[in-house]
Formats: C-alpha cells, structure tokens, sequence
C-alpha cells in the first residue's frame, strides 16, 4: 500500500482514531504480513523473535515467540500508536 493512499495520523494518535486502512499500512510498514487464513491476524519477524499480531474487535493482541516460549500481552485501542510501537518494538 502506498503511503501517499493511506497517510497514516500522528503517532501520538490513539489508535481506536486510525482507520482500518490506516492500521494495516501501519502494520505493513513495520514488516507485518497478513495471514492468507485469517485477515485480522499479521505475523511480524525480527531476528531474535517474531510476533502474532492480531486486529481483534476491543484490542490489539501481541503474541510474541522466542526460542520456544510466548508471551502475550493485550493494547487497547485508546493507547496511542507511538506508545503501543515501542511495546511491541521491545518483544517479549
């Protein structure tokens, strides 16, 4: 998705004000791929783990795998995008 189609609100702007639009691009441009199976659910790899990030109705929900563990934490919606990035930037 272009950038330009979709310009992405303030980082400091909550992400229940983002459209649906907007959070894929957002999702996209960390490195997300969504999943062919189900389309709320993105995978996210990093070098030393990767992440399930899953668009669910009330939240976002983070599941982050590293040498055989996971760790599962829940944003909500009402938390600015800068704030929720820098979580799940951080791993598990």
């Amino acid at each position: 998705m272009n950038a330009a189609m979709s310009p992405l609100p303030a980082c400091e702007t909550p992400l229940n004000q983002h459209s649906l639009r907007s959070l894929e691009a957002w999702l996209t441009e960390l490195g997300a791929e969504r999943t062919a199976d189900d389309p709320c659910l993105w995978r996210w790899h990093q070098p030393s783990w990767s992440a399930d990030v899953r668009l669910d109705q009330d939240d976002l929900q983070v599941t982050w795998h590293q040498a055989g563990r996971a760790c599962q934490r829940t944003f909500p919606y009402g938390l600015p995008r800068a704030d929720v990035e820098a979580a799940m930037r951080a791993g598990p």
